[in-house]
């Protein structure tokens, strides 16, 4: 064989290339054969991601054997692009780790992708870059079209999640009005009551008793509340009773004299006060429930059991006989509940008129360490005005360092201004003061949601369940912005704003999110009047689209560069009206 001199060596190399250059011409030249289907056809953003699923179908006898293919998925937009994870493809002969891609019989490649949505990829184009090689020598084929635009109508929602004010600092359980544990009541009911003791079989009123100092404490008061402007006497009453030991006959005589000579004393008491007339008298032959009470509260052994028998007896006469019987065996009955019976029981009602709403909000403004706590929390909400309503809340904070509810409601008024981390810090002493309150639970959820944090706040919701319709408005605000529209929809079950209506658009009911639309009633809401654009574009009502976009963006001109790239109204890019309302 003859030695290739350098010439010939070059012949032949620029040969091979050449062939190797053809091939790839040919592959670029047959692109149009591989057919592209994008999944969904328009892509989507909901919670924050776009997903893209591509379908590559290469025809038979196109992919060179010898070859191999870069395919990368780029979205295009105004100002930048995005790359998404490429495709790497080989021809039969190439030992390799990608896809195979036979030449005799073609093939399908898959491709599922996800990537975070940015706003300026609105109005964008989603395209297909692909680059050929084989040996050396590389060819870029034209880029194939995808998809047109993102529908980005879930990032409408308004992530302003509801904040509870604090007016109750706990459960009132003493049966009577306490102004630093219940909301505020202009009109407070307050009562006094005093027991006159008898002996047994008796009703002789002893000087022991007329005399006694509880005695004395609630004559002062009724009569002092006669003098009081502050103060007005509902009722002053008389109940007298007998111990249930005796038969009911007795228990009726006795009862009732006892009765008439607590009545009598009462009456030369009161009679100076001229608060004869509203004294009212009556008696009890048998006090049972009474007997009940104390019986639960003592420490006689048994006592559950004891109660249970007798509750089985409804005749009184049967249930005095049973009770006198136990206190044969139960000393205690005898010596520690049955005499505390055997009474005259002196009740006054007041009610306490309190300040005038007036005088409230001057004295809050002026002087509020002359207010208690439920009087300045009342006096918060006598003012529209937030700024006003937050000097208040400070102001309860530094009189009541230690009342969750001042750190709370100052919280609160940052939140109606939007100013959530400002909110966070009052929203977290409050918690210090007081770690289980529900209410600022919600409202630390509500701060962690504008965080983004969706876990905490759907934690902190969580835990703040049935507080009130306001935990569950948020979270359905956790749900939607996880995608889960359905569940967001069941958790806004009764409220109307845009909220509500765009996860009903997410869901395509359309009537009932034009119901909810129709039913919020804020003067000029721009969002209203976007959604129903929406509604009009997807249900091909132009009237609807034309007239709620002009409002729209009339209330709001500075959406109108967001309307001319939103991908809902694409159908009406190029029509001069549309072109018109968002120059």
């Amino acid at each position: 064989m003859k030695n290739l001199n350098s010439k010939n060596l070059w012949v032949i190399i620029a040969i091979i290339l050449l062939s190797s250059c053809t091939n790839l011409q040919k592959m670029k030249k047959n692109a149009g054969l591989i057919q592209f289907t994008t999944t969904p056809a328009m892509l989507e953003t909901h919670a924050g991601k776009t997903d893209v699923a591509i379908n590559l179908n290469f025809p038979k006898k196109y992919f060179i054997k010898t070859a191999t293919m870069t395919a990368t998925p780029v979205l295009t937009y105004a100002n930048g692009e995005t790359a998404l994870p490429a495709i790497l493809l080989q021809g039969d002969q190439i030992r390799a780790n990608n896809r195979v891609i036979s030449y005799t019989n073609g093939g399908t490649i898959n491709y599922n992708q996800s990537f975070a949505f940015q706003d300026a990829m609105r109005k964008s184009e989603l395209v297909m870059k692909m680059t050929a090689t084989k040996g050396k020598k590389s060819l870029d084929f034209e880029a194939v079209p995808l998809a047109k635009g993102i529908l980005a109508t879930s990032t409408l929602l308004a992530n302003l999640p509801k904040v509870l004010l604090g007016i109750r600092r706990e459960a009132n359980t003493t049966g009577v009005y306490d102004p630093a544990i219940d909301p505020f009541q202009r009109i407070v009911p307050q009562e006094m009551v005093a027991d006159i003791a008898y002996l047994i079989n008796s009703s002789e009123l002893r000087k022991s008793e007329s005399n006694s100092d509880a005695m004395k404490n609630y004559l002062d008061y009724t009569k002092g509340a006669v003098k009081d402007d502050k103060k007005q006497v509902k009722k002053v009453e008389v109940v007298a009773y007998a111990s249930p030991d005796g038969t009911l006959d007795l228990n009726a005589d006795l009862a009732s004299k006892r009765e008439k000579v607590s009545t009598r004393f009462l009456e030369g008491e009161l009679k100076e006060a001229e608060l004869l007339e509203k004294i009212r008298t009556k008696y009890m032959p048998e006090d049972w429930e009474g007997f009940k009470q104390l019986m639960e509260k003592s420490t006689i052994q048994d006592k559950d059991l004891i109660l249970r028998v007798l509750a089985m007896y409804t005749d009184p006469d049967v249930r005095e006989t049973q009770i006198k019987n136990l206190t044969e065996t139960f000393t205690q009955i005898k010596d520690e509940i049955l005499p505390k019976l055997r009474r005259a029981k002196l009740y006054t009602s007041v009610e306490i008129i309190g300040k005038t709403d007036e005088e409230i909000l001057a004295l809050a403004e002026s002087n509020p360490g002359s207010l208690n706590q439920a009087e300045l929390l009342h006096a918060a909400t006598l003012v529209d005005d937030l700024s006003r309503k937050l000097k208040i809340y400070q102001s309860f904070i530094r009189i009541f360092p230690e009342d969750w509810r001042g750190h709370n409601n100052a919280g609160w008024v940052l939140s109606q201004q939007f100013k959530y981390a400002e909110a966070k810090p009052f929203f977290e002493q409050a918690a210090r003061l007081k770690a289980t309150e529900p209410i600022i639970k919600n409202n630390l959820g509500a701060v962690a949601l504008t965080e983004n944090n969706l876990t905490q706040a759907e934690e902190f919701f969580g835990i703040a369940a049935g507080v009130g319709d306001e935990v569950r408005y948020n979270l359905g605000l956790v749900s939607f912005r996880k995608g889960d529209y359905s569940k967001a929809i069941t958790y806004f079950e009764g409220m109307q704003d845009p909220n509500t209506a765009l996860a009903k658009i997410m869901t395509g009911n359309y009537p009932g999110a034009l119901r909810d639309l129709e039913s919020f009633q804020r003067p000029n809401c721009y969002m209203k009047e976007y959604l129903k654009a929406i509604i009009g574009a997807r249900t091909n009502d132009d009237k609807l689209f034309s007239e709620s976009l002009t409002k729209a963006l009339t209330y709001n001109p500075e959406w109108k560069a967001k309307a001319s790239t939103d991908m809902e109204f694409a159908k009406y890019f190029g029509d001069s009206r549309f072109q018109e309302i968002t120059r």
